[in-house]
Formats: C-alpha cells, sequence, structure tokens
C-alpha cells in the first residue's frame, strides 16, 4: 500500500486549496494512505476532507527555526515509513523535516536552495498554473506530466448530528433562516470592508427575515462587537466564541455567507453556500472562491490590488466605496448557479 504524506500549508484557505491534490492522488493511488503534517490550527479543515487518513500535529510556528527539534520530529515520522512526502509550502524549514524523515521520495516546488532536500525538486510555470489550486493539483501528477484537467472544487465534509451539538452549545436555532458575515481577515486591515459597512448590511438582511452571525476567530472579537452595536445588535457575534470545527459547522447550516478575502470566505466555498467575496487589497486571480456560487465584488482601482496590509495611500477607497447595497444585490444572484 503506498503511504504519501503532506506537509500542509500554515493557513487555512490554502489548506482548503490543497484538496483537489489529495483527490487526485486518490484517483491515481485508490489503496493509499494520505496523511497530513500540519499545525494545530489548520487541522479541523484537513479533517473534513474524506481523503486524509490522519492530521499529524506540526508544533512550529510560522518562523521557529528550532533545528534540533525538527530532527526530533522528524525522527518520528520516519516510523510511519512513508513512500512519498508532498512539500507545498515553498520555505527551506518545510523541507527540512521530510529528508531528516528519511522519506524516499520528496517532491515539491523549487524554492529557497531547496535541491538537496528535495529529490524531486519541480520548477513552476506560473503563468501556466495562475492559481494555487492548479499549482498544488499539480504535483500530484509523476513529474513532467500535465495537469488533469478539469481540476475538482475543494468539498469539505459536514455532519448533521455535529452541527446540532454545535447549535445546542451555542444555544442557536434555525427558526429563521442565517446569514453569516465574516468580517476578519488575517493579513491584514486592507482586506477588510469596513464595520459599518457589515453592520449596514445586517440591518438591510434583517429587515427580510434573516437572523444574522458573525463568524470569526479570537482576532476578531472586537470587530465583531463593534458590527453589532454599531447595527444596534442585528446581529450574533460569535466571533472568538467557536473553534474552527464549530465555525465549520455553522457555516454550513448557513443559508448564504459574506465575506472577506480570507480563510472562512475559502470554506464557505468548499461548502458550496451562495457566498459575496469582498476584495480589496488583494485579487481574486491567485486564489478565487471556488464554488459556482460565489460572486466576487472588487472594484479594480488602479491602486488595487496593492497587496499591502495596509492601505498604503490612507483612503482604503478599494474596500470603502463598496456599499451594503451593492453586497445585497450580489447575494441575491449568488443564490443560483453562476451565469
Amino acid at each position: 500500500m503506498t503511504k504519501i504524506l503532506i506537509i500542509a500549508p500554515a493557513w487555512v484557505g490554502d489548506a482548503v486549496m490543497a484538496q483537489p491534490l489529495l483527490m487526485r492522488l486518490k484517483q491515481r493511488f485508490p489503496d493509499a494512505t494520505i496523511d497530513a503534517y500540519a499545525p494545530p490550527w489548520v487541522a479541523p479543515v484537513l479533517r473534513r476532507m474524506p481523503e486524509i487518513s490522519a492530521v499529524i500535529d506540526n508544533p512550529f510556528t510560522h518562523g521557529q527555526q528550532r533545528f534540533f527539534d525538527r530532527i526530533k520530529a522528524a525522527r518520528a515520522l520516519r516510523a510511519h515509513r512513508y513512500d512519498q512526502v508532498i512539500v507545498l509550502p515553498n520555505s527551506l524549514k518545510s523541507a527540512l523535516i521530510p529528508f531528516f524523515a528519511r522519506i524516499p521520495l520528496r517532491t515539491g516546488y523549487v524554492g529557497e536552495f531547496r535541491y538537496g532536500l528535495l529529490n524531486d525538486a519541480r520548477p513552476l510555470d506560473a503563468s501556466a498554473y495562475p492559481l494555487m489550486l492548479e499549482r498544488f493539483a499539480l504535483l500530484a501528477e509523476p513529474r513532467g506530466q500535465a495537469l488533469a484537467r478539469p481540476v475538482p472544487h475543494p468539498r469539505l465534509i459536514t455532519v448533521e448530528t455535529q452541527q446540532a451539538a454545535t447549535l445546542a452549545k451555542l444555544g442557536l436555532t434555525l427558526a429563521q433562516p442565517v446569514i453569516a458575515l465574516c468580517p476578519g481577515a488575517e493579513y491584514g486591515p486592507a482586506k477588510r470592508w469596513p464595520e459599518a459597512h457589515f453592520a449596514g448590511l445586517a440591518q438591510a438582511l434583517q429587515q427580510r427575515g434573516y437572523q444574522i452571525w458573525l463568524i470569526g476567530s479570537k482576532k476578531d472579537q472586537a470587530i465583531g462587537e463593534n458590527i453589532a452595536q454599531i447595527s444596534h445588535h442585528a446581529c450574533r457575534n460569535l466571533c472568538g466564541q467557536t473553534s474552527l470545527d464549530e465555525a465549520v459547522d455553522l457555516l454550513g447550516v448557513a443559508t448564504s455567507v459574506v465575506t472577506n478575502d480570507s480563510g472562512l470566505m475559502h470554506v464557505a466555498a468548499a461548502l458550496d453556500k451562495p457566498l459575496v467575496a469582498i476584495y480589496g487589497s488583494s485579487s481574486p486571480g491567485f486564489t478565487p472562491p471556488l464554488s459556482g456560487k460565489a460572486r466576487i465584488v472588487s472594484l479594480h482601482l488602479p491602486c488595487s490590488p496593492c497587496f499591502k496590509r495596509e492601505c498604503p495611500l490612507g483612503h482604503l477607497n478599494c474596500l470603502l466605496n463598496i456599499t451594503p447595497d451593492q453586497v445585497l444585490v450580489l447575494l441575491e444572484t449568488a443564490k443560483g448557479p453562476a451565469p
């Protein structure tokens, strides 16, 4: 039986976009065991992928060297006797553990002088494969072979019993249809639609008979509270009150989702939810929401996308000029298949 290890990305959205790679590996090796080596904050979405057999904890946070600890971790992996490892991050550090684990075939893209660590180091034609999803999926193919198309969209598993348990824990019901708003974005303020706009949208949706849930991490808790106050509590602030697993459950029962370009955007798309994705400083050209039910709003100003954490011009017009009414119209069109 073939045993494959995936060194997973450290971002939730990137981890979601790795699923088509797993799907392709299962097509090529139906009996393969595929494990993921992932940080704990990413593990919940990987466990929602039927292709993954087990998730092994990666204890190394971003930027940590801990060279000797990595050697120790590699020795523990050696006992699994993997036939191949596919390293998705492009850093030198991410290739160290597979090398020390003596995994025979070590696949990944050329980057940060990894030739000695990866014995299947591949060049990337970025123009031929503009999407991150495609770049990941290509690593499932033998060296030199073209990407198998069409590339499927990610699809995460949701279980009704888990959803019911999460609703009960948080004291939530589905007496009214739910619109989930995801106001956070880990990268920075230049990816976050203004709180006042989220509040205005929440009020408009409440008047249409929806209950509104704000979903995000602990870092988004203050943002969520501010939105709730500005909207005169037209929405329930759940930011910071859920684990990622529970956030997936809540998105799974939502009627629709409005979100910044964030990890939860990719989760909602992988749950096949009608959604509106709001882009400011970033671009949907590399990591779009992968769903026929997704609608993207981006003003394409001359200054955007700038890919900065904060607006370098100080005005944030790429987000300020997207109105709640615009998003409301797109939300209605997202409920049907993409034209």
